[in-house]
């Protein structure tokens, strides 16, 4: 990965951040210095990132989630997040424009990676949802949603698949881009979740 281990970036490397992900140079090496305060190797393992996962929902039980998340993230599938992985994974999920977002959030929901979501992967994600969500906040879920067998189902009917029916990328894409309701059901935003029931009753 180049200077993983020195204090800068590599001109290429933040040249190629650059233009993939829109950050800026500050923005870059600021988020680099972190990164390697967190992870002197220049890589972030699997623990490591759950363990992060944990700190940050100390409520919660992260683990499974943290895991699909960190396996999307995973380009090169070696088992570590390098910093290019880690900044555009970052750029993808908080900065991105709708498509690569869902392009992300399909990886995570493909658990195999055979190119296509099945109705079982969309439930383990679910569950793994859910298990980051209080109990709290699953009281305010509307009944047709408020376990994940539910929730599975429900995301399952919206893009008119049989119970063994295959949802490609573009499908998954598409579906979600024109139906807001699948965009708020396949995420995980527990403190959105009042908020948006409220925006529906009013």
């Amino acid at each position: 990965m180049g200077n993983s281990r020195s204090g800068a970036l590599s001109k290429e490397l933040l040249e190629e951040l650059q233009l993939s992900t829109k950050f800026t140079e500050d923005e870059l090496c600021a988020w680099y210095q972190a990164f390697l305060q967190e992870c002197p190797r220049g890589r972030i393992t699997r623990r490591e990132f759950e363990s992060i996962y944990a700190k940050v929902f100390p409520d919660a039980d992260p683990q499974a989630y943290a895991q699909h998340v960190f396996r999307s993230f995973d380009a090169n599938s070696d088992g570590t997040l390098d910093f290019k992985e880690y900044v555009v994974a970052l750029h993808m999920t908080a900065a991105g424009r709708p498509e690569q977002k869902l392009e992300w959030a399909f990886a995570l929901y493909d658990v195999d990676g055979n190119g296509a979501i099945s109705k079982n992967e969309v439930l383990e994600i679910v569950r793994a949802i859910f298990k980051m969500t209080s109990p709290e906040d699953v009281k305010h879920l509307p009944d047709d949603e408020n376990t994940p067998e539910k929730r599975a189902e429900k995301i399952w009917g919206f893009f008119g698949k049989k119970d063994d029916d295959k949802l490609t990328e573009e499908e998954f894409i598409e579906g979600t881009l024109a139906n807001k309701e699948i965009l708020r059901l396949i995420q995980f935003e527990p403190q959105k979740v009042k908020e948006k029931l409220k925006e529906k009753k009013t």
